[in-house]
């Protein structure tokens, strides 16, 4: 099976991204108009600074241009994912366990279709738990999920 671009790219980079002292939270090669973005998301338990960035990028760059994996023109840029981050893998979901979360699904549940709560340890069963304002525990399946993202609450 093909490997996507974002995937090729990950790989690639991964090692040297933690040489920088920051984990790969994510890779997304994607679109906008005319143009291609490669948008390499960064992360570390302190938080995540403009100089990270910087440093990652620098240390990528040459990485990039060795491998090719791209073929096209396309603009590089390193961030941070931010306060309200979206969790798209397992290792996401368990490194936001505790924190307050979205989680939007594609189909109305009780009339609803976005729950709001602290994210719980995934069940055995792999199902996604919150505990939601009332103290209830929620039960989600990954297939009925559209988006889970963690929340700012001040």
């Amino acid at each position: 099976m093909k490997k996507n671009i974002a995937q090729t790219v990950a790989e690639l980079i991964v090692q040297t991204v933690g040489e920088c002292g920051c984990t790969l939270w994510d890779v997304e090669y994607v679109k906008e108009g005319a143009d291609f973005h490669l948008r390499v998301t960064i992360d570390k338990p302190e938080g995540v600074t403009i100089e990270d960035c910087e440093r990652v990028h620098r240390a990528i760059d040459p990485l990039l241009d060795e491998a090719d994996p791209i073929e096209s023109f396309y603009y590089l840029e390193v961030s941070s994912p931010g306060l309200e981050r979206d969790l798209k893998t397992e290792a996401h979901l368990l490194s936001s366990v505790g924190e307050s979360v979205e989680v939007r699904l594609f189909a109305p549940r009780d009339g609803a279709k976005v729950f709001g709560g602290e994210l719980l340890l995934p069940a055995e069963d792999g199902r996604i738990a919150i505990l939601d304002g009332r103290g209830e525990t929620v039960f989600f399946t990954r297939d009925e999920i559209a988006k889970i993202s963690t929340v700012y609450i001040d």
